[in-house]
Order: structure tokens, then sequence, then C-alpha cells
């Protein structure tokens, strides 16, 4: 077995006049937000319409968003600027508006967090550019790095505290965003989309990333989106076997399936699921907890609760997670018994879709 990833000193000792190390120092579990295009879609957003836009034209509205997440309990929540690299805003004739609009979505977040009557954390968000680096796609690591490092201004003119890349599926394209914005200096969170098959869609796989996240200075990682409750306790146990325990390990599932009501998409998680879901969260070794698609202030309401209510036992057993929170794939079973023969197999093609 390689050798457990250690933090470096200076993630650890961070500087104390940042929010983000303050709560970390203040709180042994740290509760995320829920979804954001899910409650963005029930104030109105309409599908196949980008959020980051309503950072200017519907400030209220993404104002009530981060309140509400405030009000239901999390620490920590994310800006309204996941798809805000140019790549992704030129999809719909934003990408000349790549610094105003993730200032904007950073600014209202931290008007919200600095007007709350505890310490609050203003995540920035930057989610995956769409693109592939070469040799997989036409992207270049030096146009990912250049558009992650534009995004990042913005983000930090408008006043996060840390930086939240979330839904990464390749190494190339995290290492090239890590490289832009390192000079910013402010702490780094990375996660990674892991799905059913037990890795991302680039083939990395829960120890994988424990593995090659050394040296790379983060203040946090491991796993959003992607599937369920259940799956991501497998990924997150992946990680946690090969890390030290002093490791920030986030963990941010989805909010159950998805299934169609009426023509709209239903994310089946209860506020039962998703309570039991951070409990056995705390138990596998995460330290920020939080939900992803489908994921609401009720859900987030609920976690809250459970967590301050829990007092962390010992990691689950494949069994265990089965009988909490719902059946676990294939991948994830491999996970779990450390089988990389099951995790390494040749996987069909699949096309990028973000």
């Amino acid at each position: 077995m390689p050798p457990k990833y250690k933090k470096p000193k200076t993630l650890t000792e961070g500087s104390s006049s940042n929010n983000f190390h303050k709560l970390l120092q203040l709180k042994n579990h740290i509760l995320a937000d829920g979804a954001t295009g899910t409650n963005l879609f029930e104030m109105g957003l309409e599908t196949g319409n980008p959020p980051e836009p309503w950072n200017l034209f519907h400030k209220e509205k993404i104002r009530s968003l981060h309140q509400g997440f405030v009000n239901a309990g999390s620490d920590l929540f994310l800006t309204n600027s996941f798809g805000g690299t140019a790549f992704r805003l030129k999809l719909h004739n934003h990408e000349n508006k790549v610094f105003e609009l993730n200032k904007a979505s950073a600014s209202i977040a931290r008007e919200v967090a600095d007007n709350a009557e505890r310490l609050i954390v203003v995540a920035g968000s930057m989610g995956p550019t769409g693109e592939m680096i070469e040799p997989h796609g036409l992207m270049t690591s030096k146009d990912a790095a250049t558009a992650f490092k534009a995004q990042a201004e913005g983000l930090v003119e408008g006043g996060v505290d840390v930086l939240w890349l979330e839904t990464m599926y390749s190494m190339e394209e995290l290492e090239a965003a890590l490289d832009a914005i390192k000079d910013f200096g402010l702490p780094i969170c990375a996660t990674m989309s892991f799905d059913t098959a037990g890795k991302t869609m680039m083939g990395i796989t829960p120890k994988n990333l424990a593995i090659k996240s050394q040296g790379l200075e983060l203040a946090g990682f491991c796993a959003n989106c992607g599937v369920g409750a259940a799956d991501l306790i497998a990924t997150i146990n992946g990680i946690t076997q090969n890390v030290d325990s002093e490791t920030v390990v986030i963990a941010k599932a989805n909010c159950g399936i998805p299934e169609f009501h009426h023509g709209k998409i239903r994310y089946s998680g209860t506020e039962n699921l998703m309570a039991k879901y951070v409990k056995i969260a705390m138990n596998s070794g995460a330290k920020i907890i939080g939900g992803c698609c489908g994921t609401t202030f009720n859900h987030i309401k609920a976690m809250r609760k459970a967590m301050d209510n829990h007092k962390v036992g010992s990691a689950p057993t494949l069994n265990q997670i089965e009988t909490i929170v719902g059946p676990l794939s294939k991948g994830s079973k491999a996970i779990l018994k450390d089988d990389d023969s099951i995790l390494t197999r040749q996987r069909r093609s699949r096309r990028v879709r973000i």
C-alpha cells in the first residue's frame, strides 16, 4: 500500500485571519450548503439557461438562495459561479463578463455572510470548463489555467474566503486550475465527481485522488455530485483509508436519484435520508459535509440537527452503509473492498456531458 497522504504543515497551521481556517478551528465538523441549480429552478430559472447572469439581473433571488442556507444552518456556502469560466459562459454569449459575473456572485454572498450572526464562510465555486485537455480534447493546460485565473480574479475581488474547485473529473484540469489560482493567497479546496463505477469520467479512483493530492497544498478535498448518499459514503472511505486523520475530507452527495415528476426533475432523497447520510459521513471521517443536486433548505435543516446531535463512531462496514443509506453500486463495493481489479477494468467509452 502506498504511503498515506500527509497534509502540509502550511495547511494545518493556516492563517488564523482567514475565515475558513477560523471555522476549521472552531468546529469539529462543518455543514456546507445544498444545491444551487435545484433551488434556483424553484425560483424561476429555466432549464438550459445559465444561473450566473442572475448575479446581475436577479440579485435578490441569489441573496435569498444563500440566506436560505444560512437560515437552515449552513456554516459554509458556495457562490453562484459554478459555470463562471469563459468556456462555459461562451455557450450563452457571456464570455466577456467573466470578471463581472464572478465578482457579483462573490459580493452577494459576502454581504449575506457578513450580515449573519455567526461566522459563515463564502466559498468561490469553480466548476470544470466542460472541455477536454489535450490529447483527449483541443484545450491546452495553458488555456485552462488562463480561464480559471480569470474566474478567480472576480471571485477574490468580490470577497470569497476560499476558492472551491468542484465536480472535477480530470487530474490534468484540476492541476491546471490549481497552478492558476495558487498565488491568490486563499485556501483552496477541490472535489471530484465519482460515478457508480467507482471512478471519475477520466478514470480517477478515490485512492488515486488521495495519492495524487500529495504536494498539491489543498486545504480540503474529496467528492461531490455524481452519485447519491450511499455511493458517496463509499468514496469517502476510499479517501480516508489513504490519508491521515487530520486531512479535511469533503462530502457533498446528491440528494438521492433524479426522477421526473410532472415534467420537472425531483430527487428521491428525503430529509431523513440526508440526516442519516450526515451521521455516517461523520463516522467515515468527513469534516465538511453538505449536499449537491436536489438538496433543499429543508434537507440542510435536517442535516444540521443530525450533525449537532451525533457522536462520531467507527467507520461503517459495507453492510452498515447499505442498511442505513441504501444499496451500493458494484464500483462502490470495489472501493470498500479495495479491489483495484474491478476499478481498473476498461470501461465503455463515454462522451463528456457536463
